[in-house]
Parts: structure tokens; sequence; C-alpha cells
């Protein structure tokens, strides 16, 4: 939504929000994935609930390096599946863990008790009308955030697997 565009169902304007600094944003990222290991994942992961969004680390195989790469995401459940967005601080080229991920679908989620070997994929647009809403009760200014975007951010599923 641009400044001066008004919110659905209120006459009132609704200015756009405000991204802090790139250097900001990629500054706490690496400080949380370094709390994280440097903890041993007791610090800077947390349980997701109906109310509230958790945090997990997802390790993915870079696609053109084919070392392996690691990420903090927030994600709601659904079902066994963990439920999080392509979103890269909302700029908008595609966070590269989502291509690594689109490259080579299988990937591992660490949690503060367990790690889980997980098969990534978008979200059909049957279900990301099912779960856009989910997200947005527990993302603030969610909708205001994708429309910063000039593409649609994915809503992408990671579903457990069972390695042979």
């Amino acid at each position: 939504m641009t400044e001066g565009a008004t919110q659905p169902g209120l006459g009132t304007p609704k200015r756009a929000p405000k991204l802090p600094p790139r250097w900001f944003v990629r500054t706490v990222w690496m400080l949380h994935r370094g709390l994280y290991a440097a903890s041993g994942g007791r610090l800077g992961s947390n349980q997701a609930t109906e109310t509230r969004a958790g945090t997990l680390r997802l390790r993915t195989v870079g696609r053109r390096t084919g070392e392996e790469r690691h990420v903090m995401l927030f994600y709601i459940y659904d079902g066994d599946d963990f439920v999080t967005m392509a979103m890269n601080g909302w700029a908008s080229p595609e966070p590269a863990w989502w291509l690594n991920l689109q490259a080579n679908p299988d990937a591992w989620v660490d949690l503060k008790e367990a790690t889980i070997p997980v098969t990534g994929r978008a979200a059909t647009p049957e279900e990301r009308a099912r779960l856009w809403p989910r997200l947005a009760a527990v993302a603030r200014q969610l909708d205001d955030y994708a429309a910063l975007r000039s593409r649609e951010t994915a809503i992408v599923l990671l579903e457990p697997r069972v390695d042979a």
C-alpha cells in the first residue's frame, strides 16, 4: 500500500510501513544466527503456538556452492508442516535460501529439541488462500509489508520427510 492509500473498509489514509536500512536487517540476521550457533540452539529459537509464530533454523544446500547454508526463519505450524514466507526482509529479490530450496528441496529444520529432515515447496493457490490469513494473524502489518515487494511473496511449506 502506498502513501495516502486507504485501509480497506476505512476512509482514512494509511501510511506505508517503513523498513529499517538493509545493513541493519542483515546485522540482526547475522547476530541471530550467531547467538543460535554459539548457544547450541538454546537461545535464538522458540516454539510456535496457536497465537505466536516460532523461530527455526533452516539448513539448505547452496545451489551454486553445494555447501550447507543456515538461515533463521519465523514459522507457524500447519498440521505437521512448518509454514514460512520467502520474504528477504521485504526486499524485492527472492531470498537465497528459497532459491536453494527450489534447486534442492531437501533441507533440515533445527529446533531446540530436534533436527527434522524436510522437503520444501511453494504453497498451492488453495493453500496460500488458507494460510495467508493465519500468517497475518501472527505477523503485524503483513499485507502492508507484502505490498512493498514487486513480486508475490511465496508461502513455503517445509514438510517433514522420512530419510531412508
